[in-house]
C-alpha cells in the first residue's frame, strides 16, 4: 500500500514562538485595557477597546495574554517594536562575554616570536579575554614534548602579573596547550572601562553626536606558526 503524506494531528504541540497579538488578531471577547497615558480603563469588550485605540490613531496590543482577562495596552505598535529591539540590543551590549583567544606556536618558534606573542597575549588579557597557548608538533617533534614545556615555562612568568593559569599544560593529540585567564583586578578594570564607554555612547546618542568607535580588534588575527600545508609530514621527516 502506497504511503501518503502524514495526516495533521491537532493533538501534537506546534513548535511556534509566541507572537504578539495586535488589533483584529485579539479574538477574546473582553480585555483589561491600559490607556495610551498608562491610565487603567478597566475591563472592556474587545471591540470597544479596539474602537478607542482607532480613535487615537493607535493600536490595541496584548501585553499579558496569561491574565484573566488578557491585558492590552493602547499604543503605537511600530514604536513599541522599535523600543523593544533597542532594549534587546542594549542588553546584549552590556553582557560580559569572555572569549578564549588562541595563540599557536611550534617547538621551533624562536625567542623573538615568543616575545611578540607574549605581548599579544598581554593585550588580549588586558581586554578581558582568556588566552590559550597551543604548541603543535609535527613529525618527530612529538618525541620531545619537553621543548614545548620549556616555551610555556617562559610564557607563564612573563604574564603572571595580570593572569592566572586556569588549565595547566597538557597534551591534546599532537599538541600541548594551557589556558590563562585575567586576574580579578584586570576584569574589574575592563568592566569599568566598558561602563564608561557605554555611558559615553548613551550621551552621544542623546546629544545626536557621532558614537564613539568600538575598541580596536586588530589582534584577532595573529601570525600563525602552524602551517597547515605541512601537516602531512611523516614521522620520518624532521
Amino acid at each position: 500500500m502506497a504511503m501518503g503524506r502524514p495526516r495533521f494531528d491537532p493533538r501534537q504541540p506546534q513548535q511556534r514562538g509566541y507572537q504578539i497579538r495586535v488589533n483584529q488578531r485579539i479574538r477574546v471577547p473582553e480585555v483589561r485595557v491600559i490607556g495610551a497615558e498608562g491610565e487603567m480603563l478597566g475591563v472592556l469588550a474587545t471591540h470597544e477597546a479596539l474602537r478607542k485605540a482607532q480613535e487615537l490613531g493607535l493600536d490595541l496590543v496584548e501585553v499579558n495574554p496569561k491574565a484573566e482577562p488578557p491585558v492590552c495596552k493602547i499604543l503605537d505598535f511600530g514604536r513599541y517594536k522599535y523600543d523593544e529591539k533597542k532594549k534587546a540590543a542594549e542588553a546584549k551590549r552590556k553582557q560580559s562575554v569572555v572569549e578564549v583567544k588562541e595563540i599557536k606556536l611550534r617547538p621551533k618558534t624562536d625567542d623573538h616570536d615568543i616575545n611578540f606573542k607574549i605581548k599579544a597575549a598581554r593585550k588580549f588579557l588586558e581586554s578581558g579575554h582568556k588566552v590559550k597557548f597551543t604548541v603543535r608538533f609535527r613529525g618527530r617533534e612529538i618525541t620531545h614534548p619537553e621543548k614545548a614545556q620549556e616555551q610555556l615555562d617562559v610564557i607563564i612568568p612573563a604574564l603572571e602579573d595580570i593572569a592566572n593559569v586556569e588549565t595547566r599544560a597538557m597534551m591534546e593529540a599532537r599538541a600541548m596547550s594551557l589556558v590563562i585567564a585575567p586576574k580579578p583586578a584586570v576584569m574589574q578594570r575592563v568592566s569599568a572601562m566598558k561602563a564608561a564607554l557605554e555611558k559615553a555612547r548613551q550621551q552621544a546618542e542623546k546629544e545626536g553626536k557621532p558614537l564613539p568607535p568600538p575598541p580596536p580588534s586588530s589582534l584577532d588575527e595573529l601570525p600563525d606558526d602552524d602551517d597547515d600545508d605541512d601537516d602531512e609530514i611523516g614521522d620520518d621527516e624532521e
